[in-house]
């Protein structure tokens, strides 16, 4: 199994993310919301909120949130008019990029969101101008000290990895999302520590920018990941260890 990291474009932006709590769990609410709302609040049948409550335990979101949340879902309680809107369109130098969105209002999020692209040299395109060019994958990262690569393989094979790659200090595996929360669990109850675990859009083919757009598709991300209503950013650029580093400073 092997193949290219799908981590190094990631990475970057979720250290800032995460070091923003509040809006963290303001969003991990919403997640719970909309999968309660789509596939019931029980999540030993609904495997999106299984992963959903998985993800916001991660981050020690309280019990008493998650279960506000469900009850917001499945009706119980006010606060579940939540839809999910995926918002497609074009960086700087023409990239392709996706945000999956979760929002009470679309009136006001939509020209939020639009406003963003365009004061960073984008633009909000049209339905599926970009979303072809992406696959939803589970991805998984785990430190080279956690586990021994044997013992990952043969986990990795029984419980649906697609992939399995290394770094210099990691183990990365994907997988179909369908089996993403079921590897999530084979891995966490085989007492494995893991380094970062999301869905995410995975783009089937990369492409190389220079220095200058890739600082300037970079403040775009990071300003999508900030606003409320934005779960998750994907694009199809393929930034270089130099770039990143260049930009973190």
């Amino acid at each position: 199994m092997a193949g290219h990291s799908q981590w190094a474009n990631i990475k970057h932006r979720k250290a800032a993310v995460d070091s923003k709590r509040s809006k963290l769990w303001s969003k991990l609410s919403k997640a719970i919301i909309v999968a309660a709302k789509l596939g019931g609040g029980d999540p030993s049948s609904n495997v999106r909120l299984r992963t959903a409550i998985l993800d916001a335990k991660a981050v020690s979101l309280p019990k008493d949130n998650i279960d506000r949340a469900i009850k917001k879902g499945t009706g119980e309680i006010d606060g579940g008019d939540v839809e999910e809107i995926l918002y497609e369109g074009y960086g700087p130098g023409g990239v392709a990029i996706l945000c999956d969105i979760m929002t009470d209002n679309r009136n006001r999020t939509a020209p939020e969101v639009r406003k963003l692209f365009e004061n960073h040299g984008g633009n909000l395109g049209s339905t599926n101008c970009v979303a072809y060019l992406f696959e939803r994958k589970g991805l998984i990262s785990i430190g080279k000290s956690a586990v021994d690569l044997e013992k990952l393989m043969e986990l990795a094979l029984e419980n649906g990895a697609e992939d399995v790659t290394e770094t210099d200090e990691y183990f990365e595996l994907s997988c179909p999302t369908d089996v993403y929360t079921a590897l999530v669990e084979a891995l966490e109850g085989a007492q494995i520590t893991l380094e970062s675990k999301q869905v995410s859009r995975v783009p089937n083919m990369t492409v190389d920018v220079d220095a200058q757009t890739a600082v300037s598709v970079m403040k775009l991300l990071e300003k999508l990941e900030d606003h409320d209503d934005v779960q998750s950013v994907a694009t199809n650029v393929n930034f270089t260890p130099e770039q990143l580093q260049a930009y973190q400073g």
